[in-house]
Parts: structure tokens; sequence; C-alpha cells
């Protein structure tokens, strides 16, 4: 990171700007540009969590590579200036990698969408057992993130 004073490192401050971010923008690898997409999420102990239609190019993207890329951003205050070279924002954002993996089972299914609702949500969910047969969950294991803070 070029600006270490704007690093984040301990692992509770980066698990409270995940959650209070609402949107994640995950990069998948095509073989011509990546492909980035904006998804709600859920985060638990290094593991974020999706859910998506069973097919489409993000998931067929997910089975030729699972290796993806991960980034979250919020805005917290603009801060704005008569001059126009002095705007800036301050912000809190992740950027990260990891392993992408379909979710099989329906108990980890049930776990994922909870770990999900919960990012939105303080009420707890069922889910029937038709919507949990047609919607694809799948998980990313981060193998590296880092966070950062700027004012």
């Amino acid at each position: 990171m070029r600006r270490d004073d704007r690093e984040v490192t301990q692992t509770d401050e980066i698990e409270k700007i995940i959650a209070a971010c609402k949107v994640c923008r995950l990069g998948f690898a095509d073989e011509t540009a990546p492909y980035v997409v904006p998804l709600n999420f859920g985060y638990n102990a290094g593991v974020l969590y999706f859910h998506s239609a069973p097919e489409g190019k993000k998931v067929d993207l997910l089975k030729q590579n699972p290796r993806v890329c991960f980034e979250m951003d919020r805005i917290i205050k603009m801060i704005t200036h008569e001059d126009a070279c002095e705007w800036g924002v301050k912000y809190e954002s992740v950027i990260g990698y990891g392993q992408a993996r379909i979710i099989e089972s329906d108990d980890e299914k049930v776990e994922a969408l909870d770990r999900i609702m919960s990012q939105y949500s303080k009420k707890s969910y069922s889910y029937p057992e038709d919507a949990l047969k047609k919607t694809l969950l799948f998980k990313v294991v981060i193998e590296a993130m880092t966070a950062k803070r700027g004012s």
C-alpha cells in the first residue's frame, strides 16, 4: 500500500469496515477482460457469502476459475471547498483476494443466507425449500485483504 498512514491493519477494525459496507464488488477473470459485479453479501470470520441465479456470466466464470478479487467501500463524508483541487472524501475501503466455492448442502445454504441477511437486518428469517433449491449460493474464502481509511 502506497500510503501506510491510511492502512488499517487490525482485524477487528477491518471487520467493522466490512460490517458498514452495503455492496461488495466481485471481480472474475474472463479471457478477454476482467468482469466485475456489484453484489449484496454477508461476512463471517474470513469468508464472504453471496447469492445468485443458478446460471449466468458470473456463475460460468466462477466455474472456470474460482480465483476472485473483491472490493467494498463507503463514503463517510464529502469534503467540499471553494477550490476544486481541495475537494476530498472521508472514506473506508477493503480490497482482497480469495477462492470461490459453490455451496451445495441445504444447511450451508441456510447459513450463507443468514450471513447475507445479517449484513442488512437484525431479524431472523426462514427460507422456503423451493427458494433454496433455485438459488445458487457461494462463498469466497479470503486469502488476503487490505483496508484503508482516508480523510
